[in-house]
């Protein structure tokens, strides 16, 4: 059996913090460097996106030193808690924060614009002839208001980043603003009374601007982890727990594995388990992505957070708080939405540099502007507009922005992406290997033909029944099920000592004699000679789709026992699901383990282009790295992923099935959270779209400057033109991304 166990090598620990203070992706940078520089510290990720730092470090890092690293570096850094048993996620308090903070902005914006728009109204009345300028006094008393109270922020985040070493947005909007201040309280000076040649509008304007953009780009930015909160509304606070004879309710955070909960029509279950009494429907589709209820009755699962239909239920429970797959789920999604795509390091690089060079090419604005022949205050003006339109937030929120709508929508459709790379990957993806049980088929498999050779057919179907027992395959469910069928009288075998082969079958001892059930290669391999009309018999079985077993004696002399076929049946959207990829331009692999015949008859039925048979799990593997380099495309394997777990690790991206366990979730970058196939070719298609998404926020961030920079430079653009255009930026990229919320699935 494969130890799964944890290594002796201790794994980094993973730890979380929030941050505040960040406006722009530089600033996510210099955070990102600062955490890097503690001591024990292995990796640091910080998303502007999300404002979280995940870092993972040794065991002796603690969180304190990271907290102090943060706030040398200028920032804010609180560390993330933990769940609690009763599955409370710090998601909840996180959405708090972030809706607290937007409610902030939103007065600052509101306060802003009520002192803004007396200095910004007389410019607009000149347009259609009237002339009401504000005495030069009022001018500078509401400009003064705006710049160092609304505008505090960023010279607070400017100190900050220039006491670090570095340079961020603050800084930009800091020096712009006030030098359009600055040149308009020298007119005031030396122009005294004098408000024809005042910039104040342009100042306060700007920070109105700014701080409105930053509240719009926060309220989209909540709206790309509503999947997080749809989840985490998905916890019920407190269970009915049956003690003794009597129902009590309880906090959830006191019921333990073990403990009966009583689950009443409409509610939401309350932890994962096993049905214990009672048949309903149970509706899981913002778990799964499930559309329809599925019925469960006695020993079916049932999962934390789907909601009970018609019938109460009583429910063992199984797993509870940060151990359901609810919770699991959560943790999934957030840690993709944290991490950063590959792409992102290409950003950040160009962030690092990018506030440098903008304060260059201000400087050389204003000097080319006083060169040429400009007044002081026209050279001054235009560099403050180039200041202002390069602010890089855009840059810094185009991948991530996408990375979590895209994760999002994919969560609601029950597709679980473990991480941004796996995203980035996916999309790539031109060639899918599909495992066949389970994952194109139902995986339940019948016993369709039973033959005895030399023996009666109820004492061989009691000898195959004896080996079979004690094992939870699915080959093996399916001899038991045909055994359950016998006569009432029949004979009753006992075994032991039952152990697996593996990529051969089982072999048991039964009766004083070693008995095994395994395929026609173990056969030819023990030298076992079979009638020619078992032969063909098993030939013509294996022809029409069904797995061939032999119930065998292994024991000298080695015997044939009875010929074993099992049928089972393709998924009702496996053929559509295949159909899909093509249109998409991905060919089909099928990898199997089944022989040539069963490959070939669901390779045919499916419209599969390519299938391998008789693949041993050790060797999947391979043909999936032969297909890597035979093909040099990127190949993704669809399976199990526990059994198929070396493959899922050989391919370019690994997309489990079904399973919702850990080992699956850790196997494979995709979970999908149902056995439906479709969703493979939905999982590819969120990723393309997503990757789009990226590539069009990168290009219009990039655009926005490439065009802008020049403009403002040139004196094209003035000061109010120039912020507007940079919080449009912000928003845009994020508007854009969440248009991903709308994607629907073709199949």
């Amino acid at each position: 059996m494969t130890d799964l166990s944890t290594p002796e090598r201790i794994a980094p620990a993973s730890i979380e913090l929030d941050i505040g203070g960040m406006t722009c992706a530089s600033c996510a940078n210099r955070v990102e460097k600062a955490l890097a520089k503690v001591p024990g510290v292995h990796r640091a990720s910080v998303n502007l996106a999300t404002e979280k730092a995940t870092i993972e470090a040794g065991p002796a890092v603690a969180a304190e030193a990271l907290v102090a690293a943060v706030t040398k570096a200028g920032y804010e850094a609180t560390p993330v808690i933990e769940e609690t048993a009763a599955g409370s996620s710090p998601a909840s308090s996180s959405t708090r924060r972030s809706r607290d903070a937007t409610h902030r902005e939103l007065y600052a914006v509101l306060f802003s614009a009520l002192l803004t728009l007396p200095l910004v109204a007389p410019m607009v009345g000149e347009w259609f002839g009237a002339h009401a300028m504000l005495p030069a006094a009022l001018q500078l008393a509401l400009a003064s208001v705006v710049q160092f109270v609304v505008g505090a922020r960023f010279y607070r985040a400017a100190y900050r980043a220039v006491r670090a070493g570095a340079g961020n947005m603050d800084l930009l909007v800091a020096l712009g603003t006030s030098a359009a201040w600055g040149i308009s309280v020298y007119q005031l000076m030396t122009n005294s009374g004098d408000a024809a040649h005042l910039y104040f509008e342009a100042s306060a304007v700007v920070i109105t601007l700014v701080r409105f953009g930053k509240w719009l780009e926060a309220r989209a930015k909540r709206q790309t982890t509503d999947a997080i909160r749809a989840l985490n509304a998905l916890r019920p606070d407190r269970a009915r727990v049956r003690v003794g004879a009597e129902e009590r309710e309880v906090p959830l955070a006191l019921v333990r594995v073990g403990t009966v909960v009583i689950v009443r029509p409409g509610e939401r279950v309350p932890v994962d388990g096993a049905v214990l009494e009672g048949r309903t429907h149970i509706d899981e589709s913002l778990i799964t992505g499930e559309s329809l209820p599925v019925a469960k009755q006695r020993d079916d699962t049932v999962t934390a957070g789907s909601i009970n239909g018609e019938g109460a239920i009583a429910v063992m429970t199984g797993a509870i708080g940060a151990e359901t797959t609810l919770a699991r789920i959560i943790r999934l999604v957030e840690s993709a939405q944290a991490e950063k795509a590959p792409i992102q390091r290409l950003v950040d690089r160009v962030s690092a540099i990018f506030v440098p060079v903008i304060l260059v090419i201000g400087v050389l604005t204003a000097g080319g502007w006083l060169l040429a022949g400009a007044s002081f205050e026209t050279a001054v003006l235009n560099a403050v507009a180039v200041l202002v339109i390069a602010c890089p937030c855009a840059l810094g929120l185009a991948t991530p922005a996408a990375i979590m709508a895209g994760t999002g929508v994919a969560a609601r459709q029950g597709v679980l992406i473990k991480d941004a790379e796996a995203l980035e990957t996916a999309h790539r993806v031109n060639i899918v290997a599909f495992d066949k049980t389970g994952t194109l088929t139902v995986g339940q498999p019948s016993v369709s033909a039973f033959e005895a050779i030399d023996l009666p057919h109820d004492e061989a179907l009691a000898l195959a029944a004896a080996v079979q027992r004690h094992s939870d395959h699915p080959l093996a469910r399916a001899v038991m099920n045909a055994y359950g069928q016998r006569p009432a009288d029949a004979r009753e075998v006992a075994s032991s000592g039952a152990r697996a082969v593996p990529g051969r079958g089982v072999e048991a001892e039964v009766d004083g004699r070693r008995l095994a059930i395994g395929s026609a290669r173990w056969l030819t391999e023990l030298a076992i000679a079979v009638p020619d009309a078992f032969t063909q018999r098993a030939r013509q079985l294996e022809a029409e789709g069904n797995t061939v077993s032999w119930l065998m004696s292994v024991d000298a002399p080695a015997t044939a026992l009875a010929l074993i076929a099992f049928g089972d049946t393709v998924k009702p959207t496996a053929k559509e699901a295949i159909a899909r990829l093509r249109q998409m331009g991905i060919r089909s692999v099928l990898v199997t383990g089944d022989n040539r015949g069963s490959a070939a008859s669901v390779a045919t039925a499916l419209g599969i282009d390519e299938f391998h048979a008789e693949v041993l799990p050790d060797d999947k593997a391979r043909v999936i790295r032969d297909l890597k380099i035979r093909t040099t495309g990127i190949v993704a394997m669809a399976g199990d992923g526990i059994n198929d777990a070396p493959a899922l690790a050989a391919a370019d991206i690994g997309i489990a099935m079904a399973t919702g366990t850990d080992i699956a979730m850790q196997a494979a970058g995709i979970t999908l959270m149902r056995g439906d196939p479709a969703l493979v070719a939905a999982a590819i298609d969120i990723s393309r779209r997503t990757w789009r998404k990226i590539q069009q926020n990168l290009f219009w961030a990039f655009f926005y400057n490439l065009i802008g920079i020049p403009l403002a430079a040139f004196g094209l653009l003035n000061p109010m033109l120039a912020g507007a255009a940079m919080a449009f930026s912000s928003v845009s990229v994020v508007t854009n991304a969440l248009l991903l919320r709308t994607w629907r699935s073709k199949s």
